[in-house]
């Protein structure tokens, strides 16, 4: 949804980096768990240290269920409510809400994104919505996009789970700008691979150009700019029974980022995501310490959130049957694979209930405190959500993310601090 990673070890890095949501587990195997520290709110989905990820788990798991028709716990929208500092941002975790935020809390544009989008789907939370919506408003960079950390370079990854949690908001991306007159899509088309570029990375974004301004195809950031592109964040309408093949981008004429549109731009990651997707039916990363690529579940699952929001219903179907035949170590006890889970079934169109013999709905349920409500059957109004007013005047509107994966939970690009490569 992507941050969209794993937390623990993947964010301590990006909180120093200015990177996003790190993969910790880039396999099919569980992900390594850091041990969990004493007293962990009742609140929270669960067991693991959330220093470095329990708002961007939190979120997912509480949008995964609003999307699978159950009403979430109380107590555990209450704790994600209460993770805001008083100036509307939000840091990864705090382990006394009580008290106040001061210069050194680590308040980001990952966390505060990812629970604008959680909130603003659940509803009841206008105030708060709005007034993180202000904070991103008030660190967006000049150059139109965010960085994990208020004042560090512009990211793929942190500027998408920005735009996924404007749309959320009600806000339009394209007119939220910086003092010099930049958008979001000024700084996201900026990251993209154009036609002058290497004839396979065509379409492909990077997470952030190198020290000389050099641009490097990243899946992970490919998947987050395919989203945001099409101003969607980790929640999107399930797909339908027609396919939208994917075109690379035109590079018949001269190809440029100040003539390309968000959704061209869209389409063109698409593309790319499609092509590495083929052969395999998964993506790969290198993980801290191997000497090959390995599986990556949490950038595979991204992706296939990505081409289902642009329609593309034969791109999406094997990645999508390879998750469900491989996700389910990865996805044990861990809120945040079991959320992405879910809302990449969502999104394909298929059963989360029912995902490879699995019912992820249960799994993450177990994570957490106990539902308020569990109605399969609200699934189905779930899906035809609109942008609209909630009974406070929240808008009623889907996001997406993401993140990169934290190195413990493994989940995919909306925590923007993933890889760098």
């Amino acid at each position: 949804m992507n941050v969209r990673r794993s937390a623990a070890a993947a964010l301590a890095a990006s909180a120093v980096l200015c990177v996003a949501a790190s993969p910790a587990a880039a396999d099919d195997s569980p992900s390594p768990k850091a041990p969990a520290p004493a007293n962990l709110p009742s609140g929270l989905h669960g067991t693991e240290d959330p220093t470095y990820d329990g708002v961007w788990r939190q979120s997912l798991a509480l949008l995964a269920q609003d999307t699978a028709g159950v009403t979430p716990a109380r107590k555990a929208v209450d704790w994600l409510a209460g993770q805001q500092c008083a100036s509307g941002g939000f840091a990864m975790y705090r382990a006394d809400p009580a008290e106040k935020c001061d210069a050194k809390t680590p308040v980001d544009s990952n966390a505060t994104a990812a629970a604008v989008q959680a909130l603003a789907a659940l509803g009841g939370r206008g105030a708060q919505v709005g007034k993180a919506v202000g904070w991103l408003k008030s660190v967006q960079n000049q150059d139109g996009g965010w960085g994990y950390n208020p004042g560090s370079p512009s990211d793929t990854n942190s500027t998408s789970v920005v735009i996924g949690a404007l749309a959320a908001a009600g806000e339009k991306p394209e007119g939220v700008k910086s003092q010099k007159g930049k958008s979001a899509y000024d700084a996201l088309l900026g990251f993209q691979l154009g036609c002058d570029e290497k004839t396979g990375e065509h379409g492909a974004f990077t997470y952030q150009p190198d020290k000389k301004g050099r641009l490097a195809a990243n899946t992970d950031a490919t998947a987050a700019g395919a989203l945001a592109g099409l101003g969607k964040g980790m929640v999107v309408e399930p797909l339908g029974d027609d396919d939208e093949p994917v075109t690379a981008l035109d590079c018949a004429e001269t190809d440029s980022k100040d003539s390309r549109e968000p959704d061209e731009a869209a389409a063109g990651a698409a593309a790319y995501l499609a092509g590495a997707l083929k052969k395999d039916h998964h993506l790969t990363a290198l993980a801290p310490g191997a000497d090959k690529p390995a599986p990556d579940l949490a950038n595979t699952a991204d992706a296939v959130i990505a081409l289902a929001a642009g329609g593309h219903r034969d791109a999406a179907a094997g990645p999508l049957k390879w998750l469900e035949r491989n996700s389910a170590a990865w996805a044990k006890d861990n809120p945040a694979a079991l959320g992405t889970l879910v809302l990449t079934a969502h999104a394909a169109g298929a059963d989360p209930r029912d995902f490879g013999g699995n019912d992820l709905v249960q799994q993450l349920n177990a994570t957490g405190p106990k539902p308020a409500a569990n109605d399969p059957a609200k699934a189905a109004a779930a899906s035809d959500h609109q942008a609209g007013d909630s009974d406070d005047g929240d808008p009623a509107i889907w996001w997406i993310v993401g993140v990169g994966l934290v190195a413990g939970v493994g989940i995919g690009f909306l925590l923007s601090g993933r890889k760098k490569s």
